[in-house]
């Protein structure tokens, strides 16, 4: 595994800036997304328990309109 890992460091070392960023950006994004979406519905069921969940339903009249 180790090697592996370390050939395919090498390999993206050696490419150009714009295909660097281009993988990176395709990687990170999605990933970045899944743990936002993870700590997001861990803390909506902590903040259930303690009993501070979201309202079921936003206001449906606004005074501002």
């Amino acid at each position: 595994m180790a090697s592996w890992w370390d050939g395919f460091e090498l390999w993206l070392a050696g490419l150009s800036f714009v295909p660097q960023v281009a993988l990176v950006l395709a990687v990170l994004v999605p990933a970045c997304s899944g743990v936002a979406w993870l700590l997001d519905r861990a803390m909506a069921g902590v903040f259930g328990l303690l009993g501070r969940g979201e309202t079921d339903s936003p206001a449906t009249t606004t005074e501002d309109c």
